[in-house]
């Protein structure tokens, strides 16, 4: 397979929802999945079109089940747009080397139209057979889905079906298709629809079905003459308005007749043409999106429309936007040889078209599940812990944009935290559209079929995700702008939340945070309690010193103006900081049994039957629900769904994850590193996607051996499916991005930190061979060549400053303009 393709030989309809997923177009502003525009949504098809921050509120009522009480929740879910695909054909008549003609996929006693009953022929569609050959390829390189065709109805007449898509990288607004049908055997008459389907809903995801899915109301449909229709409809709680127009013409073939139809919610275009063997039928389909979210529209019909007229042909189109995905490839080289490479460039490809730079311009976050599907309702966790370290260094402007998402939804958290008893801010673990929390009251465990109470928003690290993204970006940027406005009030204002949220033990001379979900999210409560949390989650007391260490190192750093207009705003004084520099020196860790706690009492869960629950049922990832199906918890046992405790191992090299606990007042030496890493190994289900992938981390430096079984576990986690139909519900953008990183900064141990960068390699036998280049500061281009023992980092020409290199063993300093190889061996 060629390195710049991702394809598919075949129709294989059990895997066709996973293909769509894999092969959706994006641009950043709307994506489309690669689903096939005759197929309309059930069975194995489920085209869908997302735009970047379109939500939607629904209620909807669930049976409680058990004898409870049926009651009304409401999620708010990112809005699958009108379907802009269709494009669907059939046989009208004709005949296949002099013999008598029938319909497509029928009978061979079935007449096609008026030559027997007098029936319609049917409109083709993969499901009907008749395929002689069925092939896929997405082109990596320039954001396109080609897709070929042959198929023979029962009378024997064979037609090529060559397409080309595209969502416009250049253009965030337009799309096109590419249609091209040849006859090989028959003359006849072949007809065309093209059309925009305005009937859709949420139905993408098989255990949120129960719940309302349609987000559209109010449409009108209409066309602009001689070949542009159009649809507009809008959301039914948040009233974004939404308009699609269609501009579909016969580029090449003998034209019949054409006809509009604008019945229902389905506007359509409909060509008829004659056909002769050989001679091919081109149709071009050019959409045009907006809604009333865009930026300098004050009516998105009209802005469509105005698009659609504009728009140039296909092979413009096609230039321009294979000029815009060039542009950005040459800002995110990534050379990494064999498989291992081809599946790292497609994750680059969907992290940079579901993040490309048209977002800053929009008021968007990181959806966990890109724009390519409708898993956790597409909403924005603390997966952009995964993504931003990747992109500060390439499209740093892409990370402030990201950013500013979190502070625009600054005063929500602020409320948020005031509610709770808290100061300072508490962001949700879910957001959304406005910042409040979007998290499920209730899940549905589909082993089951019961609803179950939802804790999760009690993660609260999600705010010490976006304080170590704000710091990493200012690292990695040098944006004192960004750091010196808003970086600095976001970040201040969640260590004010973590200020408040300690609670001092006397008894143990320590500052504790009760009450918490970590990151492994199957642990939500004790299992002797009812109430919901957990004591002193490792990750979280850990990551919210850090936080408190960041934040008085930024008043420090801050110009005295600022900074005392800072503390004015948010109330801090003197005694404040004390505090703060109190807790971070003395929020309390658990151990047990010589490691680390993953939380207080954890060491006191009993031992599960991994072996036993493995030879029942196989692939225990959701052990959770595996378990409560059978009347149990897995609160009750040591088992992680990720290991949460070894996250730390992710975000922090060791000498400085060393020094965070010898702040705290305890020891990490490598030992007791290790016997940890050794514990939770065994005790983790991976049940998340990240989780592969912080294992692998994390063990390229601790046990080099086993790390490639989990780096390869995190490369194929999407591609391959692990978990089972996730991924056809929407790719994982964190564990996409996150493999990206482990060759970027854990191979390398790249640190962009005290105005140095900074290197550790640690590079795995089956990945000891890689380039790339990144952005730092002002110097573009900055090239990162790893070569077995050695390494090359290369500074592009240019008036900027050195760059000073720092190793652990030595100090380098690489000119604008030279090279500087730094042996390895030995290490």
């Amino acid at each position: 397979m060629d390195r710049w393709e991702w394809a598919y030989e075949g129709y294989e309809p059990m895997e066709e929802r996973l293909r769509e997923a894999l092969c959706t177009l994006g641009n950043g502003y709307f994506a489309t999945r690669g689903a096939a525009p005759e197929t309309d949504a059930g069975g194995p098809h489920y085209p869908g079109t997302y735009v970047a921050g379109c939500y939607n509120r629904l209620v909807s009522t669930v049976e409680g089940g058990e004898g409870s009480a049926a009651r009304d929740v409401e999620n708010e879910d990112m809005v699958n747009m009108p379907n802009w695909l269709p494009l669907r054909f059939r046989i009208l008549d004709g005949t296949p080397d002099g013999g008598p003609g029938y319909l497509p996929g029928g009978p061979a006693d079935s007449p096609v139209s008026g030559l027997g009953d007098g029936s319609a022929p049917s409109w083709w569609t993969p499901d009907d057979g008749g395929l002689l050959a069925y092939r896929q390829r997405l082109d990596l390189r320039h954001g396109i889905l080609a897709r070929t065709l042959r198929l023979e109805d029962a009378a024997g007449r064979r037609l090529r079906v060559e397409q080309h898509r595209l969502v416009h990288m250049g253009q965030p607004h337009l799309a096109a298709l590419r249609t091209v049908l040849t006859a090989e055997n028959w003359t006849g008459t072949l007809e065309v629809e093209s059309a925009l389907d305005g009937g859709v809903a949420n139905e993408g995801v098989e255990r949120y079905r129960a719940l309302n899915g349609r987000h559209l109301t109010g449409h009108s449909t209409g066309s602009t003459a001689p070949d542009t229709v159009w649809v507009r409809c809008r959301t039914t709680n948040s009233e974004i308005g939404v308009a699609l127009a269609a501009r579909t013409r016969l580029e090449s073939g003998e034209a019949v007749s054409a006809r509009t139809d604008l019945s229902g919610v389905r506007p359509a275009r409909r060509l008829t043409g004659a056909v002769r063997p050989g001679r091919p039928v081109t149709v071009v389909k050019t959409v045009s999106l907006h809604t009333s979210h865009d930026i300098a529209v004050s009516e998105p019909l009209h802005a469509a429309l105005e698009d659609i007229d504009h728009a140039p042909g296909f092979p413009d189109l096609l230039d321009t936007h294979r000029s815009a995905w060039d542009e950005l490839w040459r800002h995110a080289e990534l050379e990494v040889p064999g498989e291992a490479g081809h599946i790292l460039r497609v994750h680059l490809f969907h992290v940079m078209q579901t993040l490309s730079p048209h977002i800053t311009d929009l008021d968007v976050g990181v959806p966990a599940r890109g724009l390519h599907g409708e898993a956790y309702r597409g909403h924005v966790f603390w997966d952009e812990l995964f993504v931003l370290p990747y992109l500060n260094v390439h499209f740093p402007e892409v990370s402030r944009a990201l950013l500013a998402y979190r502070h625009r939804r600054l005063p929500e958290a602020v409320r948020a935290a005031e509610d709770s008893g808290y100061e300072g801010a508490m962001f949700p673990w879910q957001s959304g559209s406005d910042g409040r929390e979007e998290t499920q009251t209730l899940h549905l465990n589909p082993r089951s079929g019961r609803w179950l109470p939802d804790h999760s928003r009690l993660q609260h690290h999600v705010g010490s995700a976006i304080a170590y993204n704000i710091w990493q970006y200012w690292q990695a940027s040098g944006d004192t702008d960004f750091m010196h406005t808003r970086g600095a009030e976001t970040l201040l204002r969640i260590a004010q939340f973590w200020g408040s949220a300690a609670r001092y033990d006397a008894d143990l001379g320590r500052y504790r945070i009760l009450g918490v979900v970590g990151p492994d999210e199957y642990h939500e409560a004790y299992p002797d309690r009812e109430r919901p949390g957990l004591d002193d989650n490792a990750y979280t007391n850990v990551t919210a010193a850090w936080v408190l260490g960041r934040a008085l190192e930024t008043l420090r750093t801050l110009p005295e103006p600022l900074c005392e207009e800072l503390c004015l705003k948010l109330g801090l004084d003197g005694e404040t900081l004390e505090r703060w520099d109190d807790v971070s020196r003395r929020l309390r860790v658990p151990f047990h049994a010589g490691v680390i706690s993953q939380f207080d009492g954890y060491g006191e869960l009993a031992e599960l039957d991994w072996e036993g629950y493995r030879r029942r049922y196989g692939d225990i990832r959701r052990l959770d629900r595996i378990l409560e199906a059978e009347g149990d918890t897995v609160n009750r046992y040591q088992a992680s769904k990720q290991a949460d405790a070894l996250m730390l191992g992710y975000l922090f090299q060791p000498a400085e994850l060393a020094g965070l606990f010898e702040r705290l007042g305890y020891t990490l030496d490598d030992e007791l590193w290790r016997r940890t890493v050794d514990h939770y190994l065994h005790r983790t289900s991976h049940g998340s996607t990240l989780s592969s992938l912080v294992h692998g981390w994390v063990l390229a430096r601790v046990r080099r051996p086993e790390a490639w079984r989990y780096v390869q576990e995190a490369l194929v986690s999407d591609i391959a499916d692990i978990q089972g139909g996730t991924t056809a519900e929407g790719i994982h953008l964190g564990a996409m991005a996150g493999t990206l990183d482990l060759v970027q900064r854990g191979l390398t141990g790249l640190e962009t930190r005290g105005g140095a960068l900074r290197m550790d390699p640690a590079p795995l036998p089956e990945l000891s061979e890689f380039g790339f280049t990144i952005r730092y500061r002002h110097h573009w281009g900055v090239g990162v060549r790893m070569r077995s023992d050695r390494m090359r980092v290369s500074l592009p020409g240019s008036a900027e400053a050195p760059v000073r290199l720092v190793l652990p063993d030595r100090t380098v300093t690489v000119e604008p303009g030279e090279s500087a190889w730094l042996d390895l061996a030995g290490r």
